[in-house]
């Protein structure tokens, strides 16, 4: 029998799945979203942006045979396979598909957590968003079922890799599991391998010895720990073997003067508004960091919504949102802005942004998510868009800003190989911009049609189903 297209390229890049989600196999409800379902698809007289961080290519054309990547080159040197299904896209961007590293399918405004299986992948594919790790599940069954659905082709969104629930110490909030000893910590640990989680995510108020345990015994089982910490600072946490930080400086506590050991300081930012990211302290954390193979995921979306009058407000955004859920988050943006309010001054936001620049330069590994949580502001999709956005305004070129929001993102997942990048081989993971944000940064919100293992997706479709959507379901 004559070997398929879509078969030998999957020979040709060790530890993938040979076989894509191919569009016949999808449920009435998701093809309702689908555009492109051809096998063969040429995406001719586009601009490419790889992902790997390389300027721009002019004038391209990428070649998708069954779910992956087959061609790619400059237009007049590339052939267009016999019967394949034609796409000039003079005028647009091809970007590699975002890969988001803390994007939740839950949501909250200062008034609400809810479950957003239904708005939440919609909004994440819609945006160009076609892999998510959770990074910590308010209900990590409805995650694990929601991978199962968006796998068998029930319904549509990204490729999932789920953490589990919240894990932390004493008096950890009601929403997050209570991890009181290293005994507890590899019992959980055990669990929620068995029952299908990847990663695990411990939070602030979490001990050395039991994350210590805790990760010890994920990387037995062949699981990933991140964290969004405060009790254990980032020199700690390396030292205990973590695979991943979150959040950067916002929650990074080494260079606080008030930290006792094990526990979470209550004025853990009073100093972040004027610490020396050029210092010898930072430089030696960042040496750590790189020495340890420990990346850190950018949130700069959530963060940016405790900043007063920020973000600027997008009508659909506003859209999106259920009415009540939109008045949370207009009245919580209002409160923000009045005298004496508290949140994030200007100048810690501004650092902030330093200092993941300056870890990227001396050699860091950033990728990012939009951890769409806090006062609401920051959707699914929408927000992993704004951090392009902030990534430019903290310094880094749009090549760089897609690189950290793409391949960066697989790096850190261990799928580099498969996906992450618009590369001959890799999966057809891609998102057709109108525009060049390398030129013009707000055309990455132009997205019209995005490519999950080859099969095209109707953004505005997409987008259109969850208006009202969010803050409901």
């Amino acid at each position: 029998m004559r070997a398929t297209a879509g078969f030998i390229l999957a020979l040709l890049v060790p530890g993938v799945v040979a076989f894509a989600q191919t569009a016949d196999r999808l449920s009435p409800t998701t093809q309702r979203f689908v555009r492109v379902a051809d096998p063969v698809v040429a995406l001719t007289n586009v601009r490419v942006i790889d992902g790997t961080g390389a300027a721009p290519l002019e004038t391209h054309t990428i070649v998708l045979t069954a779910g992956r990547i087959s061609a790619l080159g400059p237009a007049a040197a590339v052939a267009v396979p016999a019967g394949a299904s034609v796409l000039d896209l003079t005028g647009h961007t091809v970007l590699p598909g975002l890969v988001g590293l803390h994007n939740h399918t839950f949501y909250t405004t200062s008034a609400r957590r809810t479950q957003l299986s239904t708005s939440a992948p919609l909004l994440y594919l819609a945006s160009g968003v076609t892999t998510i790790r959770t990074t910590g599940s308010s209900s990590p069954y409805s995650e694990l079922n929601l991978k199962r659905s968006i796998e068998t082709g029930e319904w549509p969104g990204p490729r999932m890799y789920v953490t589990g629930p919240y894990l932390t110490g004493p008096q950890g909030r009601g929403h997050m599991h209570q991890v009181l000893d290293p005994e507890s910590a590899r019992r959980v640990v055990a669990y929620w391998a068995e029952e299908g989680a990847s990663w695990l995510k411990f939070y602030t108020r979490i001990s050395r010895a039991t994350l210590g345990a805790a990760i010890d015994e994920a990387h037995k089982r062949g699981l990933k720990v991140t964290g969004h910490l405060c009790s254990v600072s980032f020199r700690e946490a390396v030292a205990l073997g973590i695979d991943n930080l979150e959040h950067g400086l916002f929650v990074s506590t080494d260079f606080n003067p008030d930290k006792e050991p094990d526990l979470c300081p209550p004025n853990n930012r009073s100093n972040l508004d004027v610490l020396d990211i050029d210092s010898p302290s930072v430089r030696e954390l960042f040496e750590t960091l790189i020495d340890n193979n420990v990346a850190i995921t950018s949130t700069l979306a959530v963060y940016e919504l405790y900043v007063p009058n920020r973000p600027p407000l997008e009508e659909r955004v506003l859209r999106a949102m259920s009415p009540e859920t939109r008045a949370e988050y207009l009245a919580s943006r209002a409160r923000l802005a009045e005298p004496g309010a508290s949140g994030i001054t200007p100048q810690m936001f501004e650092n902030a942004q330093r200092f993941e620049y300056a870890f990227v330069k001396a050699g860091g590994l950033l990728a990012a998510g939009v951890d769409p949580t806090g006062n609401g502001g920051a959707l699914p999709g929408y927000g992993d868009q704004r951090n392009f956005e902030l990534l430019l305004e903290a310094g880094f070129t749009p090549e760089e800003a897609i690189r950290i929001m793409t391949l960066n993102g697989a790096r850190v997942l261990g799928t580099d190989r498969d996906f992450g990048s618009v590369a001959v081989g890799k999966r057809a993971d891609l998102v057709v911009v109108a525009g060049n944000p390398a030129a013009t940064p707000q055309d990455i919100r132009n997205v019209t049609l995005v490519f999950k293992d080859g099969v095209g997706y109707d953004s505005a479709k997409l987008a259109a189903e969850t208006d009202g959507l969010v803050g409901i379901r």
